[in-house]
């Protein structure tokens, strides 16, 4: 009687078990680039089997640049992505059908750097200049920003395709006169170019729309609205964690990218807290998409950089599915 109940108990145990698994949905998830400090909250969510509690079997895919992670996520190749927001504004007038639903950078982490010694002072000396990125880097789509807000014709430059690897060795060797990269590396520039680093944050040259935010396909929204709320809660609740006690998560990071450096990364993400600050996501909500924010985004691409079919700004982010409770608290 005994050997019967525990077989039958083992056989139910069993079934709940593959029950449990089958009710994984898988779900794609690429970033803007590769796996970095400003990444850790994915990875800690995950390794605290948070995003499996909520159903979940996330894939984190490296991405290959913002521009490339919202052409995928908009045709639906990838249902969820991470890209800049002022990127993603552009490719939703040439029809990229996707929806943020998480605010990551508050403010935009872009930046230009050159070497003092080459004569460059600022934007204004960027005419007739070499710039140095990858193809799909999302500077480059809102360099018309830049340019225009700072009295420059976007074309006055020549773009140069470089690895994003390879940006500071460019830059050493001269093959370009000027590069791109997002704040939370700054650490890096200042270490490998010491005094002879110039550097400009584009918000502190008017251009500071949104930054990186997570969006998801339009119509996989539409279809799995249950799934995209567990996703963006169980983030969310990661991104607070990760800013109480940064050092858990920098060593999830490290743990599933085996190649990076712990101190290097810390330093990352302590930069992304920086980048994650406004008043709205620390009195509203961390993550949230601000109305008026939004529609002076919309109105800065579509004055310096053009949109090819306009649209309503509301219809590109969306707030609900973030708990109004959690906060920025730094």
């Amino acid at each position: 009687m005994t050997k019967h109940f525990i077989l039958r108990f083992a056989m139910v145990a069993a079934g709940l078990a593959s029950m449990s698994a089958h009710a994984q949905q898988k779900v794609d998830f690429v970033l803007n680039w590769v796996p970095g400090g400003d990444h850790a909250p994915y990875y800690y969510a995950k390794k605290m089997g948070w995003y499996s509690q909520a159903g979940i079997d996330l894939n984190i895919e490296p991405g290959k640049g913002s521009a490339l992670a919202t052409q995928r996520v908009g045709a639906g190749a990838t249902p969820i992505g991470l890209a800049d927001m002022g990127g993603v504004l552009v490719a939703k007038g040439k029809g990229a059908d996707t929806v943020a639903v998480f605010n990551v950078y508050a403010n935009s982490p872009q930046g230009m750097y050159w070497l003092k010694s080459s004569g460059i002072t600022g934007v204004k000396d960027f005419p007739g200049k070499k710039i140095g990125n990858p193809a799909a880097d999302g500077a480059r789509v809102m360099w018309p920003a830049l340019a225009k807000a700072n009295g420059i014709d976007p074309k006055s430059v020549t773009w140069v395709n470089i690895d994003a690897n390879a940006k500071l060795a460019a830059l050493k060797a001269k093959s370009v006169d000027v590069t791109t990269s997002f704040y939370n590396i700054h650490h890096i520039f200042q270490r490998e170019l010491g005094g002879d680093m110039g550097f400009l944050a584009w918000r502190d040259a008017g251009i500071n729309p949104y930054g990186n935010s997570i969006i998801v396909n339009a119509k996989y929204l539409a279809e799995n609205k249950a799934l995209v709320d567990k996703f963006v809660k169980v983030t969310q609740r990661s991104f607070a964690a990760c800013v109480k006690d940064s050092n858990p998560c920098v060593q999830a990071l490290i743990d599933a990218n085996g190649a990076l450096k712990f101190d290097n990364e810390l330093v990352n993400w302590q930069l992304v807290e920086k980048l994650m600050s406004d008043k709205f996501s620390r009195d509203v909500a961390l993550g949230i998409h601000d109305d008026a924010r939004m529609a002076a985004d919309y109105a800065l691409v579509v004055e310096y950089i053009g949109v090819d079919k306009p649209f309503d700004v509301k219809s590109t982010y969306t707030n609900e599915f973030l708990d109004r409770s959690i906060k920025m608290t730094k």
